[in-house]
């Protein structure tokens, strides 16, 4: 059987502080309320401009919209890229800072294999660069960078003859 498409629900005031109460606990900081919120069938969280408003709905099947920036869940808040980089400079707290060796892991997909103080899911940054978000576990820090934005491992070169 197929699975339904993504359908999405435009959040209230009240959805929003209830999200927004989670991001806080989580780092110390909100998303803005200012935009549109859309949270999808499948507990995506999109953003969007008031524009949306004049967009007849009734005539639209549409799956997705504006800005993909987090699943959200009963495991709590998980940032994607592009919401590690909207949070990051507004984040007080949960926070981790990698080195150049461990963001070209990170950006293969990797996890980290250190474990740092904090708890649950953390914002990944190398030097200024937020660079995603990951989750604190007995092992290290899980990477949840999705396989088709993933750096692929450099080939080694033939010698030419």
């Amino acid at each position: 059987m197929k699975e339904p498409k993504e359908s999405l629900h435009v959040l209230n005031t009240r959805e929003k502080k209830t999200i927004n109460k989670q991001v806080s606990a989580q780092w110390g900081c909100e998303i803005d309320r200012s935009l549109v919120w859309l949270l999808s069938n499948k507990n995506k969280l999109y953003t969007s401009t008031e524009d949306i408003a004049n967009i007849d709905w009734s005539l639209l099947r549409i799956d997705t919209m504006g800005s993909y920036i987090a699943t959200v869940d009963d495991k709590g808040v998980r940032l994607s890229i592009e919401g590690s980089q909207m949070l990051g400079p507004k984040a007080e707290k949960n926070i981790v800072d990698i080195d150049k060796k461990e963001l070209k892991s990170w950006l293969r997909g990797n996890d980290i294999e250190r474990i740092p103080e904090n708890d649950g899911f953390i914002i990944i940054r190398h030097e200024k660069d937020f660079v995603g978000c990951g989750k604190v576990t007995k092992k290290g820090i899980m990477n949840f960078v999705p396989k088709a934005r993933r750096i692929a491992p450099a080939k080694p070169r033939k010698d030419s003859v």
